[in-house]
């Protein structure tokens, strides 16, 4: 049954309906022209295209992280694994070098490929579109690569947990 509502939506309605569908976590780098790093967590990250390559993640219009990101036109999309809970919580506090202390590598790119994370996608900055409180940007894949396997970090109605795949 379908229930008609109000095209003004309430936020709290809104946001408790969609968490009931797990997003995975990601971290989205990228190295600024003056050396600066800039990163950010993304729940919203996509694959979009297969030819040409391209991917997609959602970033608030009020985000400052993704300000320096879209300046540095190239970006590293970060898949975190079930056991990097403490390097999302790193990534999504406000403030202080983020990178400090932390072990990375920089891609061919020049984008921060953080250690120990399952997945990596390095991209240049293809398109960025606004799309109500948030920007839609597309990043054409340069390079990718699986760094160990394991589950990925999910973000699900408020909290973070892991995929239990089914035996079918």
């Amino acid at each position: 049954m379908t229930v008609t509502i109000d095209p003004v939506i309430d936020a709290a309605v809104y946001r408790r309906v969609l968490g009931h569908y797990p997003t995975g976590v990601c971290v989205v780098t990228a190295a600024l022209p003056d050396g600066r790093r800039a990163a950010m967590v993304v729940g919203s990250f996509t694959s979009v295209s297969l030819s040409p390559p391209l991917v997609g993640f959602f970033p608030d219009v009020s985000s400052t992280s993704w300000l320096d990101i879209e300046r540095a036109a190239k970006f590293c999309v970060n898949v975190l694994a079930s056991d990097q809970v403490d390097l999302c919580r790193r990534f999504s506090a406000k403030g202080e070098d983020k990178f400090a202390g932390l072990s990375h590598r920089v891609s061919a790119n020049g984008s921060p490929v953080l250690d120990d994370v399952l997945a990596w996608i390095d991209c240049s900055l293809e398109k960025v579109y606004e799309a109500g409180d948030h920007y839609v940007v597309l990043g054409r894949v340069q390079e990718l690569d699986i760094v160990r396997p394991g589950q990925p970090l999910l973000f699900f109605r408020g909290g973070y947990g892991s995929f239990a795949p089914s035996r079918i």
